[in-house]
């Protein structure tokens, strides 16, 4: 798929499907023609990220395995141009920070329209 084509593809990765769904959900009112995909865990998501080549990945930090962090720079190191936001209840400073050191925002927990509408303008204006 062109990287200008309007149809993106989004990738939410989050050990609680409650918090997926809820993503999902709320970014799919406001772009219905978004394609989809998730993962409960970092490595499917970089597994994910290398298969499906999505635009947009929203990241719980605290997850089994590696942490989303981690999965995010390793993402971000073989897919530069992909946009990530850390999605988290851990909004201490030390974890916006890490955020921004590999070029992502860090937006918190619970999901709420504020927070999916920081995520869109990130993904839809940042450069």
């Amino acid at each position: 798929m062109p990287v200008d084509s309007p149809i993106k593809k989004l990738l939410i990765v989050d050990d609680s499907k409650v918090s997926r769904m809820l993503i999902r959900t709320h970014i799919l009112v406001q772009r219905p023609d978004w394609v989809i995909f998730e993962a409960d865990c970092g490595e499917d998501a970089i597994e994910l990220a290398d298969n499906e080549r999505p635009d947009y990945c929203t990241m719980d930090i605290n997850m089994p395995g590696i942490s989303g962090t981690d999965a995010a720079e390793r993402i971000l190191s073989k897919h530069p141009l992909m946009k990530i936001v850390i999605f988290s209840a851990n909004i201490q400073e030390t974890h916006k920070n890490r955020a921004r050191s590999f070029g992502s925002i860090l937006v918190a927990k619970p999901v709420t329209e504020k927070s999916i509408a920081l995520t869109l303008d990130y993904f839809t204006n940042s450069k």
